[in-house]
């Protein structure tokens, strides 16, 4: 926070700690990003399912709710930390569990969660990631985390992820359910790439010992027999709402489900005991044409109450659309993408910088709406455009 003295821009860039010398824009980031990856490690970053009529889907849906800013609302002090399922966070922020961080950079996810642990902003760790759970979070220290599960089809080794994750100190279970079977996507078919097959973003896998027992040779001697291992259980087609009864009983955690876009899915999660929803189409990833994961927001929110908890994703860029989330009921958003161009572009300090200009944004942007805590924000703040 600039304590409410009015500054230039250059000023105002110094006084948030964001030096001149990397990118500031989301578009700037993801264009140093592509000029410094190889085509096939950009494309299956930044691309979609489909004709990625859904990644535009996300964008336009932020395009149509506009802010109404309200006037001398002598909001000098201003708060951004919040707590969900008693993670603590700095901002209303959260890095989204992305799956091979090594296309990105050699130091894939300890980069990012070093970086997320020094913006003291919760990482949701991948069950595709390139480092394990374990040495994520000894990266992390004592910085919050949460993971991220695939529910694939040998419940021992769902069991045994669970299992780990609690004994190193994740604070809470994602479930993403919209990715039982991955999508039909353009540029990996046309760049003939699926980094699993050559045994990247699989560590999860190769480090458990339940999977581990299920091949033949070592993931060491061979990492992409490891690799087709993991594939050949990935797809899970027949998991149904029945199903969430057996996870609940395997962990005390707090459970939240993630690719929830329908108010009846989402008072299903409930039902099935978990503590929350992510509202999310995977930032346009998996179904090609989907709805918008702003616009099932808000019908999520109604169909849950003000109590639930309910995060958002898919499609944030800058601070102004993190406001237009938290105002439209989520509690915090998770950040996909632009942490993964800042990963390309400069590693952890590339992380930390797309995280220290989001915080920034959303403070700045807090202040010149009349607003003084994100707590505050609903729909009264909004208006949206035909």
């Amino acid at each position: 926070m600039v304590d409410g003295v009015a500054l230039g821009p250059l000023a105002l860039a110094e006084a948030y700690g964001i030096p001149s010398d990397l990118p500031l824009a989301p578009e700037e980031w993801e264009a140093a990003a592509q000029a410094r990856l190889e085509p096939r490690a950009f494309d299956y970053i930044a691309g979609g399912a489909g004709s990625e009529s859904t990644m535009r889907a996300n964008r336009a849906a932020f395009e149509r709710w506009r802010l109404r800013p309200a006037m001398l609302a002598g909001n000098l002090e201003r708060t951004l930390a919040t707590s969900v399922l008693g993670t603590r966070s700095s901002a209303p922020l959260m890095l989204a569990p992305v799956g091979v961080l090594s296309a990105a950079h050699a130091e894939a996810d300890l980069a990012a969660a070093r970086a997320a642990a020094a913006a003291g902003v919760p990482m949701v760790v991948s069950s595709a990631g390139a480092r394990s759970m374990e040495e994520i979070a000894q990266a992390m220290g004592d910085a919050p985390r949460w993971f991220q599960l695939y529910w694939v089809r040998d419940r021992e080794v769902v069991a045994s992820f669970v299992h780990r994750a609690e004994a190193a100190g994740y604070q809470a279970i994602v479930l993403t359910v919209d990715t039982l079977q991955l999508a039909w996507r353009d540029r990996d078919l046309r760049n003939r790439y699926l980094p699993f097959l050559q045994g990247e973003g699989i560590a999860q896998f190769s480090s458990d010992p339940v999977f581990r027992s299920r091949l033949s040779t070592p993931p060491e001697e061979d990492p992409a027999g490891a690799g087709a291992a993991m594939v050949a259980m990935f797809a899970n087609l027949a998991l149904s709402w029945a199903d969430l009864a057996w996870l609940r009983e395997r962990t005390r955690l707090p459970l939240l489900a993630k690719g929830i876009l329908r108010a009846d899915d989402a008072r299903r999660v409930l039902d099935a005991g978990f503590d929350g929803v992510i509202v999310s189409n995977h930032g346009g990833r998996q179904v090609d044409g989907a709805v918008a994961a702003l616009d099932a927001l808000a019908e999520v929110r109604d169909a849950l109450g003000e109590r639930a908890v309910v995060l958002m994703d898919s499609g944030i860029r800058r601070g102004g659309d993190v406001i237009k989330a938290l105002a439209l009921g989520a509690d915090a958003v998770l950040v996909g993408r632009p942490y993964v161009y800042g990963l390309a572009v400069a590693g952890q300090a590339g992380v930390e910088r797309v995280l220290r200009i989001l915080a920034a944004e959303v403070d700045l942007t807090l202040a010149l709406i009349g607003a003084s805590s994100t707590a505050e924000l609903d729909r009264s703040w909004l208006t949206q455009r035909p």
